[in-house]
């Protein structure tokens, strides 16, 4: 099967992800606050974006039953920002829009929108697939651990459960009833692991507390 190949060619980076220390750091409870803090307000912005890409695919959707898919998606997501998200921001009362996309999120969202927008539907389905098949895999691994902060328990218990892997289980099954060429197979992959790179260095910037090195906004 395509995603029996796809995995294939991201065991470096999903090992990269687990032995991450932001992820070992978790599991212990000894991540530094500002860093998960951090992870949350980015997390929270790339989901807006996300949004838009699951969007797009919708719209592109071969099959009716597909479209209807990413469509309940973005609801779901939605949904996550409302409850997960914002209980994290009141926690720490965080206005969401003092914040900016982080370098990483920016370079990652563009490139899951650019490849939606204007690759092929199969592409753009492969772009966003390490967003959820990684978090389920990573949230499996967690969730056996769990961390003596509550905080950080709460995060893991939600991209751990049932309810998430159900909906990546449908996205697999979307890929693997792709029928591509051999080029068009090859591209798909790539998209795959240039996107599970991309959640490699997601948890990485929030870990080094990643900044732009000159303010976005227009200096008085």
């Amino acid at each position: 099967m395509l995603t029996d190949k796809m995995w294939n060619k991201i065991k470096d980076v999903y090992e990269g992800i687990l032995s991450h220390p932001f992820i070992i750091e978790l599991t212990k409870g000894t991540l530094h606050e500002d860093k998960f803090k951090y992870y949350i307000i980015q997390d929270h912005l790339y989901l807006r974006e996300f949004g838009k890409v699951l969007a797009l695919l919708s719209s592109k959707a071969e099959k009716e039953e597909d479209s209807l898919l990413f469509a309940s998606h973005l609801n779901s997501i939605m949904r996550v920002e409302k409850e997960l998200h914002n209980f994290f921001l009141k926690e720490w009362k965080i206005n969401i829009e003092d914040y900016v996309q982080s370098p990483t999120n920016m370079l990652y969202t563009s490139f899951l929108i650019s490849t939606a927008y204007s690759r092929p539907y199969f592409e753009g389905v492969a772009s966003v697939l390490p967003c959820y098949w990684i978090y389920m895999n990573v949230g499996k691994e967690l969730i056996k651990i769990g961390s003596p902060n509550p905080l950080y328990n709460r995060w893991i218990n939600t991209y751990g459960g049932e309810e998430y892997e159900k909906g990546v289980i449908k996205v697999l099954e979307i890929v693997n009833s792709f029928k591509l060429t051999e080029e068009q197979e090859k591209c798909a992959i790539e998209k795959f692991r240039i996107a599970s790179i991309f959640e490699y260095m997601f948890w990485d910037s929030a870990y080094k507390l990643e900044k732009f090195p000159f303010s976005l906004r227009n200096p008085e």
